[in-house]
C-alpha cells in the first residue's frame, strides 16, 4: 500500500473492506478460512461496489486476504433460515458496474466463489489457482448462476465436465478454456500487482466490459444429440445421484434460453431445480458426509500439537500388489520409499507392475512421461530388511499370517532406528499381538491400506492398547497428506470396516442355500447403489484369496466352487462366467445347480426369497454390527462407521453410510427387524446391540453417537 492511500481504508462489513491503489479501488474479502460467502461477506460486496462505484476509481479489483480466493458458501447456514442479502444483489452490481470489475483469483474459486468470479468483467489468476462448482458433491447444483453463465464461457461440454465431476481444473486449464483472462504470476503479490495492471489496461484501451450472461455463442451448436451422449457418458458413475441430471437439465436451460436470449428464464429454471435438490434426502446424507469426514480427522485424547515424526523415507516390506500400491502413495508427493522383497524376481515383477501403473495414468494425461521415471526414481529395490535401517516409517505388507507377522516385526525391531513408526497392513489381526514382537509396542500401529491401495481412499489407523500418540498423529497425518481418508479405530478382528463385511457375508452364503442366487443378491444390493454385490465382489478379489486346498472341506459354497477350480475372474470362472474379452459377467447355471446340490446334502428346503428380505438380510446385520463396534469403543463417532464404507466399501454417499442410513428408516424400525431375524433365524450376529436398543428407545441417533 502506498503511504498516499494509507488511510483511504474503509471497513464496509466486518469481512469486507475498501482499499485504494491510486486509480483502481481494492475491494477485499477476509472471512478466515477459507473467505466464505457468509452474511458478512454477501453485504460487504453489495456496499463496496456502491462504494466503489461512486467513487472517482476508474476500476475496481475484487481480491481476497489469506490462502485463497472466495472458496465457497457458507455450508453452515445450509441449516439455517436464509439471511438477506442472497448473492444476487452482489453479482448484478459487478455485472452491471460502469467501470471495469476485475476478479485475482488465488486458492481456489469454487462454488459460489466461482459464480462470483464469472460476474466480474475479467479475471486474472496465479499459476496455482484452482476454478471450481463442486456443489454436486453436496447433493446440490450451483445455485448462483454457474449452470447458466459457464456454459457460456467454456461451451456447454466443458461447463459439464466440470460440474457433474464436481473436481477443480487448474490455471493454465481455465485459461485455455476461457475461464480466465490471464496467468499473472506464482505469489499473492504477484496477483495484486498483474490485477491492478490488467485494470489499468482495460480503462487505458477502452476495452468492451464483457458480461456472460450476455454471451451465446458458445452455446451454438450444443443441442439434444449432445446432451443424451454426455448422459451416457456418465450413466455409470452417477448412477443413483439425483444432483448429476438436475445440472445437465440446467444446462439445458441455458442452451434453450440462449437461443431466445432470455438469460433470466434460464436463471428461473436454475432456482426451480435447485429448490428440488435443497433439502432432500440425498442432499442431506452427502452433507452429513461432507462434515463426518472432517470429524474423522479429530482423536479426542491426542492434542493437535501433538509431536509427530518426520518422514523422511519410508519402508515397505512386500512389493506385491498391495506393497507396490502403498509405495505409489508416498512416490506420488515426493516421499523416497524403500521397498524390500524376498528375492529379485518378485521384486523386479513389484516394480514392473508400479512402473505400468505409472504409464497407464501417464497415457491418459494424468501424469507427465518425465512424472513417470520421477517416480521410478523414489522407490529404492531391495532384498535386504537392513535397508530399513535410515526409514522413519516402516509398514508390513505382507501375507496376513500371524506368526509371519510376528517374525518380521521382531526383525524390524532390531533393525528400524528409534522411534520409527512401525506399521502393519493387517486388515483384521490382533496389532496387540503383532507389537508384542517388539521391545516398542509405543511404534506400533495398524495402516490398513484398502485394495487397490493406490486408488482407494480408505485407510483404516488401529491403535494398541499401548500406540502412543505421537505414532497416532503421524499416521493420521502422513495418511492425510497421500490423499486418505484415515479414520481411527481400535483393536478388534476385522477393525470396523471387515468386521461389518463379515456380517454381510454370513447371511448372503445363507440366503443361497434358501434359494436366491448369487445374480438376485448381487442385483438387490447394486440396487441399493453398491458398485457390485457381494459375489461379484469375491470373484473380482479372487475365490481363493485365504482359501487351502489342503484344509479345504466343502464346508461353504466358496470352498466347493474353489474345490472345482473356480478362481474367480482371474480364470473366468466364479460364481459367474467371465468374457476372456470383455470381463463381462455372466450368470452360470452350473454353479446354480452346484449351490441346489449343496443345499440339498445339508437338508435345505429352498424358496423364493423377496428382494427386500435379501435387502434387509445383507444390511441390517451390518448395521447392527456396527452398533457394537460404537458400544464397545471400536470407532470413535457413528459417523467414522459411515465414512468407512462409504471410502472402503462403495456404499453410496447418497444414502449417507449405514450408521446414517438406519437414522433415516429410524432406528426403532430397524431394532424390530433385526429382533425378528433373531427369533426367526438366530445366530450372534443378530443379537441386537444393546447400543442400539438404547439408542431406539431414547430417540437417539447411531450416526451422531460419539463415545
Amino acid at each position: 500500500m502506498t503511504p498516499q492511500y494509507q488511510s483511504q481504508i474503509t471497513q464496509l462489513t466486518e469481512s469486507v473492506r475498501l482499499e485504494r491503489r491510486d486509480d483502481v479501488a481494492l475491494l477485499i474479502v477476509n472471512n478466515p478460512p477459507v473467505n466464505a460467502l457468509s452474511y458478512h461477506v454477501r453485504q460487504g460486496l453489495i456496499d463496496g461496489m456502491a462504494a466503489a462505484e461512486a467513487s472517482d476509481a476508474a476500476a475496481i479489483v475484487l481480491i481476497c486476504d489469506g490462502r485463497t480466493f472466495i472458496a465457497g458458501a457458507d455450508i453452515t447456514e445450509f441449516s439455517q433460515p436464509p439471511k438477506p442479502p442472497g448473492l444476487v444483489p452482489g453479482q448484478e452490481a459487478m455485472e452491471n458496474c460502469s467501470k471495469p470489475v476485475v476478479a485475482a483469483i488465488h486458492g481456489t474459486a469454487l462454488g459460489g466463489g466461482l459464480e462470483v468470479a464469472l460476474c466480474a468483467h475479467f479475471r486474472v489468476a496465479i499459476n496455482s489457482a484452482q476454478f471450481g462448482l463442486p456443489e454436486v458433491k453436496l447433493g446440490l447444483l450451483p445455485g448462483g448462476g454457474g449452470t447458466q453463465r459457464l456454459p457460456r464461457i467454456t461451451g456447454p461440454q466443458r461447463a459439464l465436465e466440470i460440474m457433474v465431476s464436481g473436481d477443480p481444473i487448474g490455471a493454465a486449464e481455465a485459461l485455455d478454456c476461457g475461464l480466465i483472462n490471464e496467468i499473472v504470476g506464482d505469489s499473492l503479490a504477484d496477483l495484486e500487482a498483474g490485477a491492478v495492471a490488467f485494470a489499468r489496461r482495460a480503462v487505458a484501451e477502452g476495452m468492451p466490459r464483457p458480461r456472460i450472461r450476455d454471451r451465446n455463442d458458445r452455446l451454438e451448436g450444443f443441442g439434444a444429440e449432445q446432451f443424451a451422449a454426455f448422459r451416457a457418458s456418465i450413466a455409470r458413475r452417477t448412477r443413483g445421484f439425483e444432483a448429476a441430471d438436475c445440472i445437465v437439465r440446467c444446462v439445458e436451460a441455458a442452451v434453450e434460453t440462449g437461443a431466445s436470449g432470455d438469460f433470466e428464464a434460464g436463471l428461473a429454471a436454475e432456482q426451480r431445480i435447485f429448490g428440488e435438490l435443497m433439502g432432500s434426502s440425498q442432499a442431506n446424507a452427502q452433507q452429513y458426509y461432507f462434515f463426518a469426514e472432517r470429524a474423522a480427522q479429530k482423536v479426542p485424547d491426542v492434542p493437535r500439537d501433538t509431536p509427530q515424526v518426520d518422514i523422511g523415507r519410508v519402508g515397505i516390506l512386500g512389493a506385491g500388489t498391495m506393497g507396490g500400491g502403498i509405495a505409489m502413495n508416498f512416490a506420488n508427493i515426493g516421499i523416497p520409499v524403500t521397498l524390500v522383497e524376498r528375492d529379485e524376481a518378485s521384486l523386479e515383477r513389484g516394480l514392473g507392475v508400479v512402473r505400468r501403473n505409472y504409464e497407464r495414468t501417464a497415457a491418459r494425461g494424468g501424469i507427465s512421461s518425465d512424472d513417470v521415471q520421477t517416480r521410478m526414481d523414489l522407490l529404492q529395490g531391495s532384498t535386504d530388511m537392513g535397508d530399513f535401517a535410515d526409514c522413519d516409517l516402516m509398514i508390513e505388507a505382507v501375507f496376513e499370517n500371524m506368526d509371519l507377522k510376528k517374525d518380521v516385526f521382531a526383525q524390524l525391531d532390531g533393525i528400524c532406528k528409534p522411534g520409527a513408526v512401525l506399521a502393519t497392513n493387517t486388515s483384521a489381526l490382533n496389532v496387540n499381538e503383532i507389537a508384542s514382537a517388539t521391545s516398542r509396542p509405543e511404534d506400533v500401529i495398524g495402516m490398513h491400506f484398502f485394495s487397490p491401495a493406490n486408488v482407494m481412499r480408505m485407510l483404516e489407523v488401529v491403535r494398541g492398547d499401548d500406540t502412543s500418540h505421537t505414532a497416532i498423529a503421524t499416521a493420521m497425518s502422513i495418511g492425510k497428506r497421500i490423499g486418505k481418508t484415515p479414520v481411527l479405530c481400535g483393536v478388534c478382528y476385522g477393525f470396523i470396516g471387515n468386521r461389518m463385511l463379515f456380517m454381510r457375508g454370513i447371511e448372503a452364503e445363507k440366503m443361497l442355500l434358501e434359494g436366491a442366487t448369487p445374480a438376485q443378491i448381487d442385483k438387490v444390493v447394486y440396487d441399493f447403489g453398491f458398485p457390485m454385490g457381494p459375489f461379484a465382489m469375491s470373484d473380482l478379489a479372487g475365490l481363493d484369496v485365504g482359501w487351502n486346498e489342503a484344509t479345504s472341506s466343502s464346508s461353504t459354497v466358496r470352498e466347493v466352487l474353489c474345490e472345482s477350480g473356480r478362481r474367480g475372474q482371474k480364470n473366468g470362472r466364479g460364481y459367474y462366467t467371465y468374457d476372456p474379452d470383455t470381463r463381462a459377467s455372466t450368470p452360470d447355471p452350473e454353479v446354480e445347480q452346484m449351490i441346489r446340490d449343496f443345499a440339498a446334502e445339508r437338508g435345505a428346503v429352498l424358496r423364493d426369497v423377496a428382494d427386500q428380505e435379501i435387502l434387509e438380510r445383507c444390511l441390517y446385520p451390518m448395521v447392527n454390527e456396527g452398533a457394537k463396534i460404537l458400544d464397545e469403543g471400536i470407532a470413535l463417532r457413528g459417523s467414522d462407521v459411515d465414512v468407512t464404507w462409504i471410502n472402503g466399501y462403495g456404499w453410496p454417499i447418497y444414502t449417507g453410510g449405514p450408521m446414517y442410513w438406519a437414522d433415516e428408516i429410524g432406528l426403532g424400525e430397524v431394532l424390530g427387524r433385526i429382533r425378528h431375524y433373531d427369533e426367526t433365524l438366530g445366530g450372534d450376529h443378530w443379537t441386537p446391540s444393546p447400543l442400539l436398543e438404547r439408542l431406539a428407545a431414547e430417540g437417539g441417533s447411531l450416526a451422531r453417537h460419539e463415545i
